[in-house]
């Protein structure tokens, strides 16, 4: 079984790094530009070390109680780990004990709890924003107003063992993506102003990474078209 799954996930990252390699020729785009991150939530820590095995690098999670136990058996891999779920603040602190990169910053009572976990594991942790993508008023999901991104961007870097890296996004359900990400770039093009160190842009998900890549995405979030649909004992 091991073996099936191996050549399984084989050759679904092989689909999805072509897919990469295929939309960045067409933006003009060198490929190395474009990290994947492979989204395992839901997947067992087994899939994690055959995709480790496979050269996946970046691995990403949404659930914190999910995340923390998965990173901790896997800890042997030396992967970065992404958190890019909502984040509360009554855990901010302890998903920076693992996490490498937190996507998911999109208010600034965050910024200290991951600040104070970041400086007890003593290691430093990587941030991007997550902006919001909807119109005003919209019932949209988790993200910061774009007119706040500059303050927000402030407060981690003026907090201790937090790197603002760039900011983090998702397409509206209802929106076309490439105009969704159209505005994203805009947003991104504003920030790097104020913040020229903020050059992450992470886009894209298994349905959309061509039009993220189009318009600047340095990573993309990958789950099913990497590891298959969601098992059903979740």
């Amino acid at each position: 079984m091991t073996d099936d799954r191996r050549d399984e996930l084989a050759a679904n990252l092989d689909a999805v790094r072509r897919r990469i390699a295929v939309s960045c020729d067409d933006a003009g785009r060198d490929a190395g530009e474009v990290s994947l991150v492979v989204v395992t939530k839901f997947f067992p820590a087994s899939d994690v070390r055959l995709l480790a095995d496979l050269g996946v690098t970046d691995v990403g999670e949404n659930r914190h109680q999910e995340a923390e136990a998965k990173a901790a058996e896997c800890v042997d891999l030396g992967l970065r780990w992404h958190f890019i779920g909502g984040l509360q603040s009554n855990k901010a602190a302890a998903v920076a004990a693992y996490a490498d990169v937190v996507e998911s910053l999109d208010r600034a009572k965050l910024v200290g709890p991951l600040s104070r976990g970041a400086h007890a594991r003593g290691h430093d942790v990587d941030v991007l924003l997550q902006v919001s993508l909807d119109p005003p008023g919209a019932d949209h999901r988790s993200g910061a107003d774009p007119a706040d991104l500059d303050e927000l961007a402030r407060s981690v870097e003026e907090a201790g063992m937090l790197r603002l890296r760039g900011l983090m996004a998702v397409a509206p359900l209802d929106d076309d993506p490439l105009e969704a990400f159209a505005r994203l770039a805009a947003i991104h093009a504003e920030l790097l102003t104020g913040h020229p160190e903020a050059t992450v842009l992470s886009a894209g998900m298994s349905g959309d990474l061509e039009a993220a890549i189009r318009h600047g995405a340095t990573h993309v979030r990958v789950g099913s078209a990497v590891l298959g649909p969601r098992p059903t004992n979740q």
